[in-house]
């Protein structure tokens, strides 16, 4: 499912127009990716949660040539579904 199709149905289902429903969507994802950079958790009950976790720096080793090459700390986000997420898709 796109972000498109993600506001038409919200659209149907709040029975609004898809232009004002892609502005929710929209306002939606940016105040997650905003409280995702606080370092803030983001929680659906129901649904799951969403955090940024750290990715300690390590060293890897290129495929190609084998050669060991460091890859930097970096902060990634991390999903864990909830309980009733999990035994609806189950």
């Amino acid at each position: 499912m796109t972000r498109a199709d993600l506001a038409e149905k919200v659209a149907k289902a709040i029975r609004v127009p898809k232009k004002n429903a892609k502005v929710i969507v929209d306002v939606m994802f940016e105040k997650i990716i905003e409280a995702l950079k606080k370092g803030e958790k983001v929680e659906f009950r129901g649904f799951g949660t969403f955090k940024v976790r750290v990715r300690n720096a390590r060293t890897a080793r290129n495929p190609k040539t084998g050669a060991p090459t460091q890859v930097p700390q970096k902060r990634v986000v991390a999903f864990k579904p909830h309980t009733d997420l999990k035994s609806k898709i189950h």
